[in-house]
């Protein structure tokens, strides 16, 4: 695939051939010793190998934040396998990887066009950076209740509006698998000669198939972090940044994360991204097209089953969604008068099936290369069963539908001002007019409903009370009872210091004996 032999697994080997093998006494950290201090149930049940390879840093495994050898090694042939002109382990996940791109971008005060349906890790990243986010509406797809990319025209007109920008993000795919048109993109924000940065989050295997939407690398970006535990081999928390051109310097990356990232990073989930780079560098074309097949297979199976809907390649019709994941499987059960967060309950305790994520109308099925058909086949009959439980059941109560706000609350402060000013209790219900000192999101995927320095407003309020009925996964606040928030005391003036695009949105108001939830975001999610 290039000039490295991607055969090789430098830190994996180094770990099992150079320390392992030798039985080296262990007068370092960590304290459990090679797995002898471990607890006994603990140490049974995990087996005595990965306690091996949990080391520290010592010249015969090297070094993540100046890596001389095994490391530096691996991170080449990365690079390589990925397009990249440089890539970079974290072991503090995407998130962490998305935080370093921002301060490898933009400076304190510099404004960074980003999505509004952005991840946490964003809003975290721009509130250590200084920066001013501008946000951007993403595309609206009010028939499955979810929230799209954001167009290539939102971002011109955002460009335009912003020439002072300093940089742009992207989500590429969103967490539904849609993707926006990122080469028109990347064309129009090279074109004010700034870098775009990408959320590839869900993408690690994008570029191992012309079936998927084009990777960031391959589409010009300059810079993206990508998940490489959500779809591809390695261990919970392991994920790779890439960057290529001149825009972000490899130099300043390596100095963001050195700040960001633990010194004593885990070795196993190291070696475990290692090892996930030499399986798709081998195989992934295979491993991704056989994954790619088996997605469609069910998803027209699913759509088969009566009262069941799982949407595809139709969404395409939508601006933000310029090519699509097929291995997202989003199922509905609304036709059957079932919310997404009910039909995961029911495959949960009845048929101990766990699904990715629920929103209001849908849950989500990640599927990769190591599901089999047969796996599958628990699915469709779990999923046919409900279809002929429920199918006796309906009436005419029907899930309502969705509409949407047009703007976002004020942003008095920005966000690391806010997050840094000194704060107060006030109850959720009497804080109108007044500004957050505090987020409030939905998780996963941690869109945000309110950020640190907006106005809290009425309609906000109501919302959230709304969101409350639903169980939905709110977090954010210090108050896990929601009923207080933390409040910035400061006045809110008449002037709009900020604004940008809403992605809020309710449903129209239906009798209490059609559905018992007035409102509700797209995109808004829980686990179980």
């Amino acid at each position: 695939m290039g000039k490295l032999d991607q055969r090789e697994t430098p830190i994996f080997s180094s770990l099992k051939d150079e320390y392992a093998a030798r039985n080296m006494a262990p007068f370092h950290v960590p304290g459990h010793k090679q797995g002898r201090g471990i607890d006994k149930d603990f140490y049974e049940f995990i087996g005595p190998n990965i306690f091996k390879i949990d080391v520290t840093i010592f010249e015969m495994v090297d070094g993540l934040h100046h890596p001389k050898s095994h490391i530096k090694k691996a991170l080449a042939l990365t690079a390589e396998t990925f397009s990249a002109k440089e890539s970079f382990f974290t072991v503090n996940g995407t998130s962490g990887g998305i935080q370093a791109m921002i301060l490898s971008a933009v400076k304190p005060g510099e404004t960074i066009l980003v999505p509004r349906n952005i991840h946490i890790s964003v809003s975290s990243g721009i509130i250590l950076s200084g920066a001013i986010p501008v946000y951007m509406q993403p595309e609206i797809d009010p028939d499955n209740g979810i929230l799209h990319g954001v167009s290539p025209s939102t971002v011109k007109h955002a460009l335009h509006q912003h020439p002072d920008a300093k940089a742009v993000l992207i989500i590429n795919p969103t967490y539904y698998g849609t993707a926006t048109d990122l080469v028109s993109v990347a064309e129009l924000v090279h074109s004010h000669d700034i870098p775009l940065l990408v959320d590839e989050a869900h993408g690690p295997h994008l570029c191992f198939s012309d079936e998927l939407p084009i990777s960031a690398m391959e589409a010009g970006a300059d810079a993206c972090t990508q998940s490489t535990h959500k779809l591809l081999g390695a261990l919970t928390q392991g994920s790779i940044l890439h960057i290529q051109g001149d825009m972000i310097k490899g130099s300043r990356v390596r100095q963001v994360l050195s700040m960001l990232q633990t010194t004593s990073p885990s070795y196993p989930l190291l070696a475990s991204l290692d090892v996930a780079r030499r399986q798709v560098a081998l195989e992934g074309k295979e491993l991704v097209a056989q994954a790619i097949s088996n997605a469609k297979w069910l998803r027209q199976a699913i759509n088969a089953i009566e009262g069941m809907h799982c949407f595809g390649e139709e969404v395409l019709d939508y601006q933000g969604v310029f090519a699509f994941d097929p291995t997202k499987i989003t199922v509905s059960a609304r036709a059957l008068g079932l919310t997404g967060f009910q039909l995961e309950e029911i495959l949960t305790s009845e048929f101990d099936i766990q699904v990715e994520l629920s929103d209001f109308y849908n849950v989500l099925f990640i599927t990769s290369y190591a599901d089999s058909k047969d796996d599958f086949m628990v699915v469709l009959q779990a999923l046919g069963a409900i279809s002929k439980q429920y199918i006796r059941k309906i009436n005419d109560a029907t899930i309502p539908v969705v509409n949407y706000l047009s703007n976002t609350p004020r942003m008095i402060d920005n966000p690391r001002e806010a997050f840094f000013a000194p704060k107060t209790k006030c109850l959720l219900s009497e804080a109108v007019g007044k500004k957050s000192g505090e987020s409030i999101m939905v998780y996963p995927p941690g869109i945000p409903i309110l950020y640190p320095g907006e106005e809290i407003t009425d309609e906000i309020i109501r919302y959230i009370d709304m969101l409350k009925l639903t169980n939905a996964s709110l977090q954010g606040l210090e108050d896990s009872n929601l009923k207080y928030i933390n409040i910035i005391e400061d006045k809110v003036s008449s002037s709009n210091i900020f604004r940008a695009p809403s992605v809020h949105d309710y449903f129209d108001e239906v009798e209490p004996s059609q559905c018992s939830t007035e409102m509700f975001e797209p995109g808004i999610m829980r686990t179980g």
